[in-house]
């Protein structure tokens, strides 16, 4: 075997068949080689590996080509440990309380120790608890943890991920909005979206009750002219109970949202917000609940953004209704704002056509004429 060069490291030839390193110390070890293989120059090492020359030289100084144990890290314990100070009788009485008192820290079992006569610190009473569960000879408790009980549903469940609504009537989304419009009076209102029309129910009352939830499945097929199929609801307790009855015995499926969720009800919790501010907010209501459940009734026509049209007191009765078309727009308030927004992008179109057709060299206010105005040139 021929070897070149003066110096040459035995580092990679040692290496071989010796026992693993670590990260750190084959690290270092192309250090040692870079720095052998580049004319011993440190700078350019450590510029290359990007660390300072003090590191290098002390990991140098260290580095042993016959011993790469010599790069390993060295342990940072200190020489001399600090000896307890405390005797094995005040070992022994923190162990009892400890025992006595299972869960309870060195604060505590300081306090107790103080009320015997003993002056002992609570860092202290810390370290003996410390040297005793180091020991095995103070064992702690096995940690518990105590779940909420959670409420039997023997008929809801999770709306599964591939479930798509896709007619009115496949999923109608349920919530309740509690108002407070004047002090001591309290208004809990059933709140009914169908996620697909957009059609909404609505009913007052003074509480929020499982027995007042399911006489609200009655109100909606009166209302509704489509059947329904399924709900979704939270796990509130007016939703449980004689309402999950009352949707098993009527054949609807019942979906429950998961804890802390209301984005997935994203449809009626916009319905309550426009409730609240475009109608309890600005409009003179009664709070009794006969004259405020028929404001409501007259209310759900126009905040309603997209619904089927709406039968009149001369219309034939729900149930005779064709299938309602999803697509057609009732005239509304809330229909103001997508028909200027119709308006503005018809207006953008005609101005696109007009400097197509009559060139871009056209005053602008030709142009804006040109909106308002049948096109001259028939395109």
């Amino acid at each position: 075997m021929q070897i070149q060069g003066r110096g040459m490291p035995r580092s990679r030839y040692l290496e071989r068949g010796a026992v693993e390193r670590s990260h750190g110390a084959r690290l270092r070890l192309q250090w040692m080689d870079d720095y052998r293989q580049h004319g011993r120059n440190a700078a350019l090492t450590c510029r290359h590996f990007g660390f300072s020359r003090q590191t290098f030289y002390r990991w140098k100084g260290r580095y042993d080509p016959e011993d790469l144990a010599s790069l390993e890290a060295r342990s940072h314990r200190p020489h001399r440990r600090r000896q307890p100070t405390w005797t094995a009788e005040l070992a022994e009485r923190v162990l009892r309380l400890r025992r006595q008192y299972p869960r309870w820290g060195k604060d505590k079992l300081a306090v107790l120790l103080h009320r015997e006569g003993r002056a002992v610190s609570t860092s202290m009473v810390g370290r003996i608890r410390w040297r005793l569960k180091a020991r095995g000879v103070l064992i702690e408790p096995p940690t518990i943890h105590l779940k909420a009980r959670r409420r039997a549903r023997p008929y809801a469940r999770r709306k599964p991920r591939d479930y798509r609504p896709q007619a009115p009537g496949d999923l109608v989304e349920v919530d309740t909005l509690e108002l407070h419009p004047l002090p001591g009076v309290t208004i809990k209102q059933f709140t009914a979206r169908d996620v697909v029309s957009r059609w909404d129910v609505l009913e007052a009352h003074t509480r929020a009750t499982a027995t007042l939830a399911a006489g609200f499945l009655d109100t909606l097929r009166a209302r509704l002219p489509f059947p329904v199929r399924a709900l979704q609801v939270d796990g509130g307790s007016e939703f449980a109970a004689q309402f999950e009855a009352a949707c098993q015995e009527r054949g609807l499926e019942l979906f429950v949202l998961p804890p802390r969720s209301p984005i997935r009800n994203g449809h009626v919790e916009r319905a309550n917000r426009t409730h609240t501010e475009e109608f309890y907010a600005i409009t003179p209501t009664h709070f009794a609940l006969a004259p405020l459940n028929a404001e409501l009734r007259a209310w759900e026509p126009t905040s309603t953004p997209s619904a089927p049209t709406r039968p009149s007191a001369t219309s034939p009765p729900p149930s005779s209704l064709p299938n309602p078309n999803p697509t057609e727009r009732s005239p509304c308030v809330t229909n103001l704002l997508d028909e200027y927004r119709v308006f503005q992008s018809e207006r953008r179109r005609c101005i696109c056509m007009y400097v197509f057709c009559c060139g871009a060299s056209g005053a602008t206010g030709d142009a804006e004429a040109h909106a308002t105005e049948p096109h001259r040139c028939g395109r």
